[in-house]
Order: structure tokens, then C-alpha cells, then sequence
């Protein structure tokens, strides 16, 4: 072999060792996370159950710790009255209560804080044509999907009609507001699936209902 034909095949040696390094160094690494599999972080909302301090700056009389928010959705407090918190975030349930102390003219410029001594669990409830009814405990600090709850909940039986499933909400103000959302069709990995539909963040003490097909 002369010494050229020598060299090229140490060339190609050398090649074939870096691909075979190459490869092998990009199976060890981690495949990364799409955004479809990311998961959204939330600010925490206060929940029925929860016990709350409330601090009015300058006021010590207004002052008190672990309040209970009434099965309701309200606190009660001294001068102010019942004020609807459940559903809202920190700084908005310190904004609601600033301002009820600001309208009902007891305080001109009110500075409130608001931290949470006890929280519950959150919990949806999910019933029909589900392998695991009942209710589930959902995360405080991300979004938990529609897509989440049904596969928690041992997935959907042979006879539901996963494309109209029903969640009913409590709103803030009291009143239920009720969803229809398709999840067996991303489930099911159909072509004509909507993810926005699976995807549909749950909010605690949803109510969600899975019915049956009709024959």
C-alpha cells in the first residue's frame, strides 16, 4: 500500500471515529422540551377554605389574622364588611379591599397586604363516562388542562361522547358559567383535533361531566 493510500484511509478513520462521537454525544443529551409540553406557571388564587391575614398599614384595629373565606367566596372584616376574594389573585383581593375601605369612606387612603396563612387543597370534581370518578387534586401553581384531568382520571370509557364534554363554573360573581370542549379528539390523536379545546385550563371546584354517546 503506498504511503498516499495509507494517509487517505487514516483520513477516513479519523472521520468515521468523529461521527461515531457526534452521535453518540447527541443520544446522551436530553431532548428538549416543546412548548407544547411546557408547562405555564400561574399566580396563586385564593380558594374557599383558605386562611388569610389580612394588614391594614397604620390601622392595628383593622388589622387580623387567619380569616377564613366563607363557603361564599367572602371574608368578613371589620368596618368593610363581607368582601368577595375567592377566585382573585393576592393583589387583587388587596386591591378589593382597599378600595371597599376607600368607597365606604372609612379609610381616605388605605394600604393593604394580604398573605395567605393556610391554604387548602384544590380539587375538581369529574364524573359520567370516566374510569375514575370523583374528585382530584389539582396543582396551586400551574394550569391544569382539561387533557390533564381525563387522563388522571384513568381516561375516557368506551361509551363517553369526549367531544362534548361539560365543565361548570362558578364564576367570581356567583353566577355558573358552563364549557363544552372536545378532548377525545386530541386524546385520540385525530387530524381534525383542536388543542385549544384539550388544553382548556381548569379553574378549583370545577364541576366537569363526560356523557354518553348517543346510540
Amino acid at each position: 500500500m503506498t504511503m498516499s493510500a495509507k494517509i487517505f484511509r487514516f483520513v477516513l478513520l479519523l472521520g468515521a471515529l468523529g461521527c461515531t462521537l457526534l452521535a453518540t454525544r447527541a443520544l446522551a443529551q436530553p431532548a428538549p422540551v416543546t412548548k407544547a409540553e411546557e408547562k405555564k406557571y400561574i399566580p396563586y388564587r385564593i380558594a374557599r377554605g383558605d386562611l388569610l391575614s389580612i394588614a391594614v398599614f397604620g390601622e392595628p384595629d383593622l388589622t387580623t389574622g387567619r380569616k377564613k373565606v366563607e363557603n361564599a367566596g367572602t371574608i368578613a372584616l371589620a368596618l368593610a364588611g363581607d368582601i368577595r376574594v375567592v377566585g382573585l389573585t393576592i393583589a387583587d383581593a388587596q386591591a378589593a379591599v382597599e378600595n371597599a375601605y376607600r368607597d365606604g369612606r372609612f379609610l381616605r387612603n388605605p394600604q393593604v397586604t394580604i398573605t395567605v396563612d393556610e391554604s387548602v387543597p384544590r380539587t375538581v370534581s369529574i364524573s359520567g363516562k370516566i374510569n375514575i370518578p370523583g374528585r382530584h387534586e389539582m396543582p396551586t401553581d400551574t394550569v391544569w388542562t382539561l387533557k390533564d384531568l381525563v387522563i388522571k382520571a384513568g381516561g375516557l370509557q368506551e361509551t363517553a361522547r369526549g367531544t362534548r364534554v361539560r365543565i361548570t363554573r362558578t364564576m367570581p360573581d356567583g353566577t355558573l358559567r358552563v364549557f363544552e370542549k372536545d378532548v377525545e379528539s386530541m386524546l385520540r390523536a385525530r387530524s381534525n383535533a383542536n388543542a385549544a379545546e384539550a388544553s382548556f385550563g381548569l379553574e378549583p371546584d370545577d364541576i366537569v361531566y363526560v356523557p354518553e354517546k348517543i346510540i
